[in-house]
């Protein structure tokens, strides 16, 4: 703690450093940015192009790309710490190149920006597709290898902008990195796929389920460990910020119970499901929707049940909520933006 300062003069010192938000239009930036202003922080955030998710948000606006290494300088000026959330999440596979460009590409110049800069701390969001998922025996936890050349593009993309975070940190930047699962929650504006899966099966729209899950953590629980981590993490250090596993089937069911609704009946074999993947994505470009049910969505949904976030707990003080409390004020918040038109029971 710094002497000499009297506590309101410590307390104005903390809220005046400027913390830096990449991605922050997304779902969990926005979610992040939130909760940094209603701690009183003074943000800002880089901007590219829809900026829907910060309406009425006080933050000072940076517009760029982290493809641009002219408007990252003028973000991270006097920046004591970024929070890197800016990346392509596809599991479409026409999406490489960008997915590459802005996941590893835009990492380095985070990366190099930071140096520069001086910025303090940077806390990097990587995911949990990262990291290889057997042997399905264990938990797949800190310790767990990235994955290799066989995975799909993101998958590996997001292990790329691992390394070069990791490359950082040895040349001297102050880096944490946070690995989360599949992420669902409120102030959902693109929506998110895990949103997207939602609403599908509220609103009736999914004539058929695959027999598979994932491991579901609530958006406002990963900007919670976000913020732990800035405080606490030593600098290095990496955290899996997991939720709970659930089937397809028990969302299902779950949505059902608070819409009024009915849960598709129909349990789809992965091996037909496979089969159908060309025709469901050709009915999907037809209608001008972006694909849920794709090989990459197939695969997670068969990943390793198990994603222990122990570490988090441990060190962070990291504590998921119950996935049903976050099923329904995920629904009630589409519900008040119009996007779900049945009542939440």
């Amino acid at each position: 703690m710094q002497k000499g300062l009297p506590p309101i003069g410590r307390y104005l010192k903390i809220q005046s450093r400027l913390t830096v938000v990449t991605g922050a239009s997304g779902h969990v930036g926005n979610n992040l940015v939130r909760l940094l202003c209603s701690q009183g922080r003074r943000v800002r955030v880089l901007v590219h192009r829809d900026a829907l998710a910060l309406s009425g948000l006080e933050v000072e606006r940076v517009i760029g790309d982290v493809r641009d290494p002219a408007s990252l300088e003028r973000a991270f000026q006097d920046a004591e710490t970024v929070f890197h959330l800016a990346a392509v999440v596809s599991i479409d596979d026409n999406c490489r190149d960008i997915a590459w460009s802005v996941n590893i590409r835009g990492t380095e110049n985070v990366v190099a920006a930071c140096l520069t800069a001086g910025v303090k701390r940077l806390v990097h969001f990587s995911s949990i597709h990262a990291m290889q998922q057997p042997p399905f025996t264990a938990p797949v936890d800190e310790t767990r290898e990235l994955v290799g050349n066989g995975a799909h593009y993101y998958d590996r993309s997001k292990a790329a902008s691992e390394g070069i975070v990791q490359e950082g940190f040895m040349r001297g930047l102050n880096a944490v990195i946070l690995a989360p699962t599949g992420i669902i929650g409120p102030h959902d504006y693109q929506p998110s796929h895990g949103g997207q899966m939602l609403l599908a099966m509220a609103c009736g729209k999914l004539p058929a389920l695959v027999a598979g899950g994932f491991d579901w953590v609530d958006v406002r629980d990963v900007a919670t460990g976000a913020l732990a981590a800035e405080a606490k993490a030593p600098p290095g250090a990496k955290y899996i910020l997991s939720g709970r596993w659930a089937s397809l089937t028990a969302l299902a069911e779950m949505t059902a119970r608070l819409t009024g609704g009915r849960p598709p009946s129909f349990i789809c074999p992965f091996w037909l499901a496979g089969i159908g993947i060309p025709f469901i994505g050709a009915y999907d470009k037809l209608r001008h929707r972006r694909p849920l049910y794709t090989r990459a969505s197939l695969r997670a949904v068969r990943a390793n049940p198990q994603m222990s976030h122990a570490r988090a707990t441990a060190e962070l003080g990291y504590e998921p909520r119950a996935l049903d409390d976050t099923i329904r004020d995920t629904l009630a918040w589409f519900q008040y933006h119009g996007s779900l038109p049945k009542r939440i029971v």
